[in-house]
């Protein structure tokens, strides 16, 4: 196979996860871990 028919294949999207979904997932899940950790929190006297 010649470079020429070989760079077509390179372009072409692959099957892996895009990363603004990864990240987004991510900053759901710690956003989501924040509040329940700022919710569990109230009320309670510091010691």
């Amino acid at each position: 196979m010649s470079i020429l028919s070989v760079l077509p294949l390179a372009v072409e999207k692959g099957a892996g996860a895009a990363p603004y979904e990864v990240g987004g997932l991510a900053l759901v899940i710690l956003l989501g871990l924040l509040l329940s950790l700022l919710a569990f929190g109230k009320g309670r006297e510091h010691s």
